[in-house]
């Protein structure tokens, strides 16, 4: 019994119908055969009747195209009452077999889009429609994933735009409620300005994530030394970690050969060191590491910050996601920029983690494919293929 609820439903509907077929078809033979054989009984005693009282049969013949006509009438007239016990019995059967997928049909209905987290039931797992059912489960949990995304998003995004745009609005009414000096409007008009470029930055970020989301960036992919790339990002930062008599330890030898997109990849780079930047103390030492190995070629971030709670590591690079939040909005943070680092990353073919410190603090390891080695600095750019 566990082999046949494992079987098929091809398998068992084909075997029910044949068992079916095969007793209708025996019954069939039996009648018939029964019918010939009373029939050449009869004849065989009509003849020995006739051979003993002397008589001559003048119609053999005769008789047995009257037999075979008997024949021909009993097979004619017990087909179609087979045929129709036949097309009922393979409707009930095809009835009973594909019963779950009406089930599924009406579970399916009732699942909308405020009751994705209801699922069909799968009564049989093995079967086709029970990995049918399962594919379908797996379908609405993505999305459903997709809409809680999409729903997170829209909020957080809201919320984002309605801060800088509330301290513009509350900025102009300070200013219009009283006569101010030119210096003042000037002072006023700037602060404006500020939180017009934070919203101007919020939104091509954003437009840069739906883009990628979409699949319409082109990548434009060359060889280049991810070592070289790093101490560039590096010494763009610089002037922000001596801000806070931060020191950057840099460990990026030549050499490291990627094939990867410069601008994207260097904008992830950026990202990661200027997060690592933001959230280590005041006087900290921030390691910045640049490698190659046989798994590829690796950049480590090694910060001096709080660190990242495991509950929090799967979501630290979800889009507008934060641990502290006042702290990071106070920064002037909009919880994108390990997202854009994420996307980046993974756009050239990478991947990126986020652990633990030995002693506090977070490690930031982003792996790239390891390409064809890069000998020199100032090396000649190579197109590649997307």
């Amino acid at each position: 019994m566990r082999r046949w609820a494992r079987a098929s439903i091809r398998f068992r509907l084909t075997a029910w119908y044949t068992a079916a077929l095969a007793l209708m078809l025996v019954v069939y033979a039996g009648a018939t055969f029964i019918a010939v054989r009373h029939e050449f009984n009869e004849r065989l005693e009509e003849e020995e009747q006739e051979h003993a009282t002397g008589r001559e049969a003048e119609n053999p013949e005769a008789r047995l195209r009257q037999q075979l006509g008997e024949i021909l009438t009993v097979m004619v007239l017990g087909l179609p009452p087979i045929v129709v016990l036949a097309g009922a019995g393979g409707y009930l059967l095809a009835r009973r077999a594909l019963a779950p997928i009406d089930q599924v049909a009406a579970d399916a209905r009732r699942i909308t889009a405020d009751r994705l987290h209801q699922r069909l039931s799968v009564p049989n797992q093995h079967d086709e429609i029970g990995r049918l059912a399962a594919v379908i489960n797996d379908t609405f949990a993505r999305l459903e994933s997709s809409f809680e995304q999409l729903r997170r998003f829209t909020a957080d995004a809201s919320h984002e735009l309605r801060t800088p745009l509330a301290v513009i609005r509350g900025t102009g009414e300070v200013a219009l409620r009283e006569s101010r000096s030119p210096a003042e409007y000037r002072e006023t008009i700037g602060s404006m300005l500020e939180e017009v470029d934070r919203l101007t930055s919020l939104v091509e970020t954003l437009l840069r994530l739906s883009y990628g989301d979409a699949g319409t960036v082109r990548l434009s992919r060359e060889r280049l030394d991810l070592g070289q790339l790093t101490r560039e990002v590096a010494g763009s930062l610089a002037v922000l970690a001596e801000d806070r008599n931060q020191r950057l330890h840099l460990d990026a030898p030549d050499g490291i050969g990627v094939v990867a997109d410069r601008l994207i990849l260097r904008e992830a780079l950026r990202n990661i060191v200027d997060n690592a930047i933001k959230y280590s103390a005041d006087g900290a030492t921030i390691g910045v590491r640049a490698a190659s190995d046989t798994g590829g070629a690796t950049v480590t971030v090694v910060d001096q910050g709080p660190g990242i709670a495991p509950e929090h590591r799967e979501r630290i690079f979800d889009r507008f996601y934060r641990i502290d939040e006042g702290r990071s909005r106070d920064e002037g943070g909009a919880g994108l920029g390990l997202a854009i680092a994420k996307w980046a990353v993974e756009a050239n073919g990478g991947r990126i983690t986020v652990d633990a410190g030995d002693r506090g603090g977070a490690i930031f390891r982003i792996v790239l494919p390891a390409g064809p080695p890069a000998a020199r600095v100032d090396f000649e750019k190579e197109s590649v293929d997307a």
